[in-house]
């Protein structure tokens, strides 16, 4: 694997720690911060995925446009759809004010997380 490449994934791993502790958390857990988390460790493996297949990308968090980039070489990808779509909305408008996550939808976040993750590091002939 490129250095490039697990860079990223160590990123994306990053933040799929960040999102799994923050959801743990007993006293005042910030689920808009899973959410955010979450989003981050699906994006930061799909750019993974695609500089791993060479694949250029502008710099974008829009899971929605990265899936586009990729279904044409690996239509498996659809699979993973509507997961990413849930993720999409937590890029950007959950850091700021006017937007809260609740419990449930960072739980949903989460799993939504895991599956997106663990189907990438298959792709990527990741553990």
């Amino acid at each position: 694997m490129k250095n490039i490449v697990h860079e990223w994934v160590e990123k994306a791993e990053g933040d799929f720690r960040t999102a799994e502790r923050e959801m743990r958390a007993r006293k005042a857990p910030n689920y808009d911060a899973v959410c955010f988390h979450a989003q981050q460790c699906a994006e930061k493996y799909l750019k993974a995925f695609l500089i791993h297949h060479q694949i250029p990308f502008r710099p974008i968090h829009d899971l929605e446009v990265l899936l586009e980039l990729i279904t044409p070489i690996s239509a498996d990808f659809e699979f993973i759809r509507d997961l990413l779509l849930l993720l999409n909305d937590y890029a950007v408008d959950i850091r700021y004010p006017g937007e809260m996550a609740t419990k449930d939808e960072a739980r949903a976040a989460v799993k939504a997380m895991r599956t997106v993750r663990s189907f990438l590091r298959q792709k990527l002939g990741l553990p």
